[in-house]
C-alpha cells in the first residue's frame, strides 16, 4: 500500500492552481445519460472517482474518450436499465445515474451506493421524489428498482437540502411531462453548475441556487461544451493549509462567491487574505486564533473543510468549538489527530479543541477523503516524520495533492 510521508515545511510560499470540482463533475457526467449528441467537459480533475463514474457511464452504454483534461461523452440509443454493481459500491455518486436512466428508458435498477464511510446518508429523498414524479419503487436484497410509464412534473418538498436528493430529482425532471417544483431544494455552486450544464443541452431550469428550482419538462437534449467549476474543498484546503503553516500562498483559478465561509473563518481566525478576480492571496504570518465552526448545507460552513480546519485549530491559540451538523460520523480523524499530540475533547455532535503548542509526527491513517487530508496538513506543522495510510482516499479527491504541495514548499514525499 502507498503511503505519504511528510515533515515539518517550512511557511508554504508560492502558487497553486485549483483543479475541475469532483463534486460537479459527477453529476453533470450522469446527467450526459440524458442527452443526444457529443458533449464537451472541460478541466475534468484526473481523479479516481471521476475514473470510476467514467467507467460507470460507458458501461451504461455511452461512448467516452478522453484529451487531456477534456472528456468527450456521446449518448446512444443503447442505454442500459441497470447500473454494475462493482462500480456502484465503489463511489456514492454512482447513485446519480437514477435519475436519468429513469427519465430517458422509464425503469432502473441499481445498487444501493457506496463511498466514505462519514455518516448515514440515505437515498430515501432521491426515492420519495421519483415517487412524486410518478414511478413505481421497489426495494429488496441491496438493490433499488423503479419504473414508470410516465414521468409527470409535481411539487416535491425536501425535507433536508441533501445535494445527492437535489440533483437526482432535477435530472429526472428534465424529460419529465409538465412542471417540476423542488422546494427545500440544496443551494450548493456544484448544483448551479449542473442545472447551467443541463440548460446548455436545451433544459429548462431555474432558480438553481435558490432553495425552489423550478423544472419544465422538454422532449430531449442536445450535446454541448461545458467548463466544470473550480473547486472549492481543495481550494479551501489549500487555503488552511497556507494559513496554518505561516505562509503566503496564492490560491488561482477559484469562484471568490464559493469561498465566502471559508474566507469569512480564516479571516476571523486572524489570517489576512487578499482577494482578485480570480484568485485569493493567503497570508498567514500573524498566527492563528481560535475561532469556533459549526457545518451547514450552502451557504453555511462546508463539512468537507471541518477536519481541514479542526487540523489547523488543534495548533491555534486558545478553545475552539468545532459542531458538526450534516454527518454524524464525520469525526473520524479525531483519534488521528490526538495520536499526533491534538487536544481535541468530543462531545456528541461537538469537538472542544484547545490549541497546543506543537503537534508531534506519527503513523496515522486516512478514515476518509478529507480527514486524510486534516492528517497531511497537521504533517506539515508537526515535529519529526508523519506516515499517513490509507492515502486512496486522497486520491478520490485531490489532483495530486503531494505535487502541488511540493511546489509550495512542502516536504512531503510518496513511498510504497
Amino acid at each position: 500500500m502507498r503511503r505519504l510521508i511528510v515533515e515539518k515545511s517550512p511557511p508554504l510560499h508560492g502558487i497553486i492552481n485549483v483543479s475541475g470540482s469532483k463534486n460537479a463533475v459527477l453529476p453533470i457526467m450522469a446527467a450526459c445519460i440524458l442527452a443526444n449528441g457529443e458533449i464537451k467537459l472541460e478541466d475534468i480533475p484526473k481523479l479516481e472517482d471521476v475514473l470510476v463514474m467514467e467507467r460507470m457511464i460507458k458501461a451504461i452504454g455511452l461512448e467516452v474518450h478522453e484529451d487531456g483534461k477534456n472528456l468527450y461523452i456521446k449518448g446512444t440509443e443503447n442505454i442500459k436499465c441497470e447500473a454494475p454493481y462493482d462500480l456502484v459500491r465503489m463511489l456514492r455518486a454512482s447513485f446519480l445515474v437514477m435519475g436519468p436512466i429513469l427519465a430517458r428508458k422509464g425503469k432502473v435498477r441499481i445498487a444501493l451506493p457506496g463511498g466514505c464511510n462519514i455518516g448515514s446518508r440515505p437515498v430515501d429523498l432521491h426515492l420519495k421524489g421519483f415517487r412524486a414524479l410518478g414511478a413505481e419503487i421497489d426495494m429488496g436484497h441491496g438493490y433499488v428498482e423503479a419504473h414508470a410509464q410516465a414521468l409527470r412534473g409535481n411539487k416535491i418538498y425536501l425535507d433536508f437540502p441533501s445535494v445527492g436528493a437535489t440533483e437526482n430529482i432535477m435530472m429526472a425532471a428534465i424529460l419529465a411531462k409538465g412542471v417540476t417544483i423542488l422546494e427545500n431544494a440544496a443551494e450548493e455552486p456544484e448544483i448551479v453548475d449542473l442545472a447551467n450544464f443541463l440548460n446548455e443541452m436545451g433544459a429548462k431550469v431555474v432558480g438553481a441556487g435558490t432553495d425552489c428550482i423550478r423544472i419544465e419538462g422538454v422532449e430531449w437534449l442536445k450535446g454541448t461544451s461545458h467548463t466544470v467549476i473550480p473547486d472549492r474543498i481543495e481550494a479551501g484546503t489549500y487555503m488552511i493549509a497556507a494559513a496554518m503553516t505561516g505562509g503566503r500562498v496564492v490560491i488561482r483559478n477559484v469562484e471568490i462567491e464559493h469561498l465566502k465561509p471559508i474566507v469569512a473563518k480564516l479571516t476571523e481566525a486572524g489570517v489576512a487574505i487578499d482577494i482578485n478576480e480570480n484568485e485569493i492571496v493567503v497570508d498567514g504570518r500573524r498566527g492563528i486564533r481560535h475561532v469556533d465552526v459549526k457545518t451547514l448545507p450552502y451557504p453555511g460552513f462546508p463539512t468537507d473543510l471541518q477536519p481541514q480546519m479542526m487540523a489547523m485549530l488543534s495548533i491555534a491559540q486558545g478553545t475552539s468549538i468545532v459542531i458538526e451538523t450534516v454527518f454524524e460520523n464525520r469525526f473520524q480523524h479525531v483519534p488521528e489527530l490526538k495520536r499526533m499530540g491534538a487536544d481535541i475533547k468530543i462531545e456528541g455532535r461537538s469537538a472542544v479543541v484547545q490549541g497546543v503548542d506543537n503537534l508531534t509526527g506519527a503513523e496515522v491513517k486516512a478514515t476518509d477523503l478529507r480527514a486524510g487530508a486534516a492528517l497531511v496538513l497537521a504533517g506539515l506543522v508537526a515535529e519529526r516524520q508523519t506516515e499517513v495510510t490509507e492515502i486512496q482516499h486522497i486520491h478520490r479527491g485531490y489532483v495530486d495533492m503531494k505535487g502541488k504541495l511540493e511546489q509550495v514548499g512542502a516536504r512531503i514525499r510518496e513511498i510504497n
